[in-house]
């Protein structure tokens, strides 16, 4: 426990740097992908977000559709759900798993996804803890 401390009480004071939440989104994406907590796209989101199953929205900055941004928007608003923005659809798309791995590791073939929703988020870890704090303090 005090080693779980010593590190989330060095993040702690990076929490406004773009970089370390980015970087504690996608490690909660993928333990929320690996517990099935995830939906991609609108149509799920909606449902999602609509049966207040939803925890946490996930929306692209880059989203060309403003009907569609300011739908995820006010459905977020009504239910009460909080909102974070990540700058790309490709990479919102690589870290919900829609792209294909190479033997080298690297993601290939990235399918964009402008909004994700967590329903779980899988099992505790510091990136969680951190995405927590951001939803706290915005």
């Amino acid at each position: 426990m005090a080693a779980e401390d010593a590190v989330t009480a060095e993040n702690a004071p990076a929490l406004g740097e773009p970089m370390d939440l980015m970087t504690a989104l996608q490690l909660v994406m993928k333990k929320s992908l690996a517990h099935d907590g995830l939906v991609r796209g609108l149509h799920e989101a909606a449902k999602a977000i609509e049966k207040h199953a939803a925890q946490l929205c996930i929306l692209a900055e880059d989203c060309n559709q403003a009907d569609y941004v300011k739908l995820v928007k006010a459905l977020c608003a009504d239910h009460n759900v909080h909102l974070v923005t990540v700058p790309s659809a490709k990479t919102l798309g690589e870290w919900a798993g829609l792209c294909k791995i190479d033997s080298e590791g690297k993601a290939r073939k990235v399918v964009g996804c402008s909004c994700v929703v967590l329903k779980d988020y899988g099992e505790e870890s510091e990136g969680l803890h951190i995405v927590q704090e951001y939803v706290k303090s915005h």
